[in-house]
């Protein structure tokens, strides 16, 4: 029986999600971004107003895009980034 290799390849690419420009709706914007981050609404506000910010760093390119929807739905412009992948 022949040796057969192969080639696994993982679907789920790190991405980061990063926050452009807030808009003008910078409250809802940070309520989305405490929803995302778990994080206070005064420091979700300060991340929201420090652009270009990376609210999630490293989740699965799925939950990716469902936080740039939010994000999108808030009035804010947001987009995902693929991690570069890391060379030992």
């Amino acid at each position: 029986m022949a040796d057969e290799y192969f080639l696994l390849v993982c679907d789920d690419v790190p991405c980061d999600v990063v926050l452009t420009d807030p808009g003008a709706r910078v409250l809802e914007v940070a309520q989305v971004v405490r929803r995302l981050t778990g994080l206070s609404l005064w420091r979700s506000k300060v991340l929201a107003t420090q652009v270009p910010a990376v609210i999630l760093d490293g989740v699965p390119e799925e939950d990716a895009a469902a936080a740039v929807v939010a994000l999108l739905a808030a009035g804010a412009q947001a987009e995902t980034r693929e991690q570069p992948e890391r060379t030992s």
